[in-house]
């Protein structure tokens, strides 16, 4: 297998496996996961609201998520580990989730949106863009944007910095897609920029209009008498 095809075989069961996890800890509060390659073998983080329910009773279900990780998708030796998310509010999956589920129960998508950012926000975090796109009103599909704070669309900055989130909401009309993208509190910007306490700046210089000179030249030299003309 040439490499090319290895990064694009590694990718896609990446997205089976979140799509997975996604489906079966949705109950749990899914948060996100991480996955990296060991001597040992692949350590699979997995992030949850809900730790407990992700683990089951006597570790029953996260046996069986790791059984389906290597037989299913090929992983190997897969080594699962639960963590819990300190605050569900700065985690973007949990939050397109839980906006996905108030559009379901019938909130009405403004003030689905304006309320997930002003949760997000007011945990602390640098900025939050919410997107909403479907059916909303009628029959017609269009996109909704909210837009609270910083972030970043482009460029390094956005792939690690900026969280993003993802969920789909099923209504009468259709499907709504949601995306929730967060800048966490303390996250190191590229145009971030600060003045030391101790800077000793340099003096000011102060620029002179060229006139100014010159009528100070004239003013310096000695006046001479003018001499009559025979």
């Amino acid at each position: 297998m040439t490499i090319e095809k290895k990064f694009v075989a590694d990718g896609v069961r990446k997205v089976s496996v979140e799509q997975y996890l996604n489906k079966e800890l949705k109950r749990a509060g899914y948060g996100g996961m991480d996955i990296v390659r060991t001597p040992v073998g692949t350590q699979v983080t997995i992030f949850a609201e809900k730790p407990g329910i992700v683990i089951g009773k006597g570790g029953k279900l996260v046996r069986q998520l790791t059984t389906d990780l290597s037989n299913v998708y090929g992983i190997d030796a897969p080594q699962v580990e639960v963590q819990q998310v300190a605050n569900p509010n700065l985690n973007a999956q949990i939050m397109a989730e839980r906006l996905a589920n108030a559009l379901e129960r019938g909130w009405y998508f403004r003030k689905a949106g304006t309320s997930v950012i002003r949760r997000v926000m007011d945990s602390g975090a640098l900025g939050c863009e919410v997107i909403i796109a479907g059916k909303l009103t009628g029959a017609r599909a269009r996109v909704q944007k909210f837009v609270e704070g910083y972030i970043k669309h482009s460029g390094e900055p956005a792939e690690s910095v900026v969280e993003t989130g993802y969920a789909t909401a099923v209504k009468k009309l259709g499907i709504i897609g949601v995306q929730v993208k967060i800048v966490p509190p303390g996250a190191v910007l590229p145009d971030h920029f600060e003045i030391r306490a101790d800077a000793n700046p340099a003096p000011a210089r102060v620029e002179t209009d060229v006139f100014d000179d010159f009528d100070a030249e004239l003013a310096a030299e000695p006046d001479v008498p003018e001499q009559e003309v025979p």
